[in-house]
């Protein structure tokens, strides 16, 4: 089994994910849970403390919220919607193997919608900000016990964030040089427009 790094880049076969539905939505409940967990654990550490002022039963219902989420979107949605999917698994020697998922370009029987793709992508990129951003306002108001569930919220959030990216674009060195030709684009974006600036200055 050929690996990279302990971690596999694997095509499904079920569908292509770059033919697009026109549809509108070929799957509103998975649409929907793929949504409810999050946006409740959100709105719960929003208002937990108007209903109860015990921190152990709002950490208990916000890291349940949180847990059912990852799961859902780990396991279900992500390959429903989307066509990816990231698991683990361990070889006969012990050793620890990260697989990334996706479906086959070549095969077109189950085909993703655009509202799909669109509702999934922005959630998976925006709660883990929304996450980033309750962690500084819990530490202004120095609430250390809050900034707990918020680390939680993170790491689960930002795992299948980092999860299915992999998916999409492959391996490490893929990631690593996606990053440095829009790294290399801005430097010489920069370069050739304050080359600009001093032509026209002189």
């Amino acid at each position: 089994m050929a690996n990279l790094d302990d971690t596999e880049d694997v095509a499904l076969d079920f569908g292509s994910e770059d033919e697009v539905s026109r549809a509108t939505c070929r799957s509103p409940l998975t649409a929907f849970f793929h949504l409810f967990f999050r946006v409740s654990a959100l709105v719960t550490y929003l208002v937990c403390t108007l209903f109860s002022d015990s921190f152990i039963i709002n950490f208990v219902v916000i890291i349940l919220l949180l847990s059912m989420d990852f799961w859902t979107v780990k396991n279900i949605t992500g390959r429903i919607l989307v066509g990816l999917r990231w698991w683990n698994h361990i070889d006969e020697d012990g050793k620890s193997h990260w697989v990334f998922e996706s479906r086959k370009a070549s095969k077109k029987k189950h085909l993703e919608t655009a509202s799909e793709s669109r509702l999934f992508w922005l959630s998976l990129v925006i709660c883990p900000v929304i996450w980033i951003f309750f962690l500084f306002t819990s530490l202004i108001k120095l609430k250390i016990d809050y900034t707990l569930i918020v680390l939680i919220g993170i790491s689960l959030q930002g795992a299948n964030l980092y999860g299915y990216v992999r998916c999409k674009v492959g391996s490490k060195k893929q990631l690593s040089g996606i990053a440095t030709t829009f790294l290399g684009q801005q430097i010489l974006r920069s370069t050739l427009s304050g080359k600009t600036t001093t032509d026209d200055t002189n």
